[in-house]
C-alpha cells in the first residue's frame, strides 16, 4: 500500500531537487539514494560549495584545508517535503578547464532522512505524534487481528476450518503527561493466483504510538523508539532492531491558507539504528520470550518501564549491549556483566554502608590525623564507606524470588567469591590465571542472568513467572547447569 511506512530494511530512491535553507533559490537536482547496508547517499548533478574560503581586503581568495558539512539540506521529491539531516560531502567534482564543459557532481553522505516535512533541526518540535515498529512488537502484545478455528469432529481434524478477522481494541496509558498507545494496523485480504496454486493473505502489524502532551522533536522521538527498543529487547531476551519509525506532522505546521486543519501528514524517518529490523524475518519462538502482555499487562508494565529505564538506564544499556553486539572475548564481556551489576546495585539506591556513617566518619578523622600533610588528600580519596563487589553481588541475590534465585544460583558464596576474583584479576593483574575459560563463561552469564532477573523484578515482574523463565528459558537452564557445574563449592571429604 502507498501509506505503508518506510522499511529500514528496504531500500528507497528519491529524485528530486536539494537546496540549503539559507539559500533556497540555488536548487541542485539529485537522487537521495538509501541502502540499509550503506545508509543514506545524496548524489548531486552540480554542487554546494563545500570549500572553507575566506575572501581578503583585495578580493583575493583563500581556500583553507578541510571542508564544509551542513546540518540541514532541504529537498522537494516524489511530490514531498524532504530534510536531510547531518551531511557531509564525501566527494566533489570540478570540471574547471575542461575541454568539454559539463555539470560538476558532488556526493553527500547523510545521516537522516525526513520524507515529508521540511525542518531546520533534529531539535524543532514539529511533530505532534510517533509511531514505531519494532522486531518482534507483535509478539510481546500477545494481541491479533486474527483468529483461527479449525474443524475436529470426534479430535479427528477433517479438513475444514476458518481464519477470521476482528479488529483489537486499541489498548493506551498516560505516562507523565505522554499516552503510549498499543495499536494495530491490517491490510485488506488478497488473493495471489499462481500456476501451481493460490495463496490468500492479509498482514497485521502492532506497533506503538507515542503521543505527548506537547509537540516533539525528532531527537525525543528517536529517544522514544528507544525506549520501545530496549523493552522488548529486554521481555525477548533479543536484539530487537527497529523496523520502521514514522512522524505526524503537528497541525500548526499543517495549516491551510484559509486557517482549516489539514489531515494528518505522515514523516518519513530513514536512519540507522543499533540494529535494522528485518520486517519479514521469522519471529523469536515464544518459549524464549521472558515476558509478554499476559504475563505483565501493557498498562502495568509501560509506567514501570518509563521509571526504571531512566533510573537504570546504565546498567540495562550495558546488560543490552551483550545482546546488541556481543563481544568475542569472555574478558570483555566479564568485564560488562559485572559492570552492570555494580551500577545496577547503585541505581537501585540500596543504603549498604559496611560501617555506620557516624562511627565512619570519626574513625577516618582518626586515621588522617595520624597521615602526614602533604599524603592527606590521596588518603583520604580511598578511605571510603562503600559496599565492596562481593557485597553487591550478595544484595542483588537477595532482591529477586528466592526459589527462582536458587536454581539459577545454587551457590551464591561460591559465585559472589569467584566472580569477584575473576574481576579484581582482570582489572588488577591483567589476567585470569585462576580460571578456566569455562569458569569465566559461566560467572559472565550467571552474573548477566543475575542482573536480568533484578530489572525485571523492578518491573513487578510475578514471583511465578520469574521461576517458570528460570526453570524453562533454554538459556537460563543452560546458565544453571554451569552455575552447578563450574560455581558451586566442592563437597569435602569425610
Amino acid at each position: 500500500m502507498a501509506n505503508d511506512p518506510l522499511n529500514l530494511d528496504e531500500s528507497g530512491e528519491w529524485a528530486g531537487l536539494w537546496w540549503l535553507p539559507d539559500d533556497p533559490e540555488n536548487r541542485v537536482p539529485g537522487v537521495l539514494r538509501y541502502k540499509p547496508e550503506e545508509g543514506l547517499v545524496l548524489s548531486l548533478i552540480g554542487m554546494f560549495e563545500d570549500r572553507i574560503v575566506t575572501t581578503l581586503a583585495d578580493g583575493l581568495a583563500v581556500v583553507h584545508e578541510g571542508s564544509r558539512t551542513w546540518d540541514v539540506i532541504h529537498g522537494a521529491a516524489e511530490q514531498r517535503e524532504i530534510s536531510l539531516l547531518g551531511c557531509v560531502p564525501s566527494s566533489s567534482k570540478r570540471t574547471y578547464g575542461a575541454r568539454v564543459k559539463s555539470p560538476d557532481k558532488q556526493t553527500i553522505t547523510v545521516t537522516t532522512a525526513l520524507i515529508g516535512a521540511h525542518v531546520d533541526s533534529e531539535d524543532e518540535a514539529a511533530f505532534s505524534k510517533i509511531e514505531v515498529s519494532v522486531e518482534n512488537f507483535g509478539l510481546w502484545a500477545a494481541t491479533s487481528v486474527f483468529k483461527g478455528v479449525f474443524s475436529a469432529p470426534g479430535g479427528r481434524p477433517d479438513g475444514s476450518g476458518t481464519i477470521s478477522v476482528e479488529p483489537v481494541e486499541a489498548q493506551s496509558v498516560e505516562v507523565d503527561g505522554t499516552e503510549f498507545v498499543l495499536a494495530h494496523s491490517h491490510t485488506l485480504p488478497f488473493f495471489d493466483y499462481r500456476r501451481g496454486g493460490t495463496v490468500g493473505r492479509m498482514r497485521d502489524t502492532a506497533y506503538m504510538r507515542i503521543v505527548p502532551r506537547e509537540a516533539t522533536s525528532l531527537s525525543d522521538a528517536m529517544s522514544s523508539a528507544r525506549l520501545i527498543q530496549d523493552l522488548i529487547a529486554l521481555a525477548t531476551h533479543h536484539a530487537a532492531g527497529v523496523i520502521w519509525l514514522r512522524l505526524k506532522l503537528a497541525q500548526a505546521v499543517g495549516e491551510s491558507a484559509s486557517g482549516r486543519q489539514l489531515p494528518e501528514r505522515n514523516v518519513e524517518v530513514i536512519y540507522s539504528p543499533a540494529v535494522i529490523g528485518k520486517h519479514d524475518a521469522k519471529a523469536t519462538d515464544h518459549h524464549r520470550v521472558f515476558f509478554t502482555c499476559e504475563s505483565l499487562p501493557f498498562e502495568e508494565v509501560i509506567p514501570r518501564w518509563y521509571e526504571v529505564h531512566e533510573r537504570l538506564q546504565s546498567a540495562t544499556n550495558m546488560i543490552l549491549g551483550l545482546r546488541y553486539a556481543p563481544a568475542q572475548y569472555v574478558e570483555s564481556n566479564l568485564l560488562t556483566a559485572v559492570g552492570a551489576a555494580e551500577v545496577l546495585h547503585r541505581g537501585l539506591g540500596i543504603d549498604q554502608s559496611p560501617i555506620p556513617r557516624a562511627d565512619f566518619k570519626s574513625m577516618r578523622e582518626a586515621m588522617l590525623a595520624q597521615v602526614p600533610e602533604e599524603h592527606r588528600g590521596r588518603i583520604r580519596s580511598s578511605l571510603r564507606n562503600d559496599p565492596t563487589l562481593r557485597d553487591r553481588l550478595y544484595a542483588l541475590a537477595a532482591r529477586p524470588d528466592q526459589e527462582a534465585m536458587s536454581s539459577l544460583v545454587p551457590d551464591v558464596d561460591r559465585w559472589a567469591s569467584r566472580t569477584t576474583k575473576g574481576r579484581n584479576d582482570l582489572a588488577h593483574e591483567g589476567q585470569t590465571p585462576d580460571h578456566s575459560i569455562e569458569e569465566l563463561i559461566a560467572v559472565v552469564d550467571v552474573t548477566t542472568a543475575v542482573v536480568i532477573l533484578n530489572i525485571l523484578n523492578e518491573l513487578g515482574l510475578p514471583a511465578e513467572r520469574q521461576r517458570e523463565i528460570v526453570h524453562n528459558h533454554p538459556q537460563l537452564r543452560y546458565t544453571a547447569r554451569g552455575a552447578r557445574d563450574w560455581l558451586t563449592a566442592p563437597t569435602k571429604e569425610p
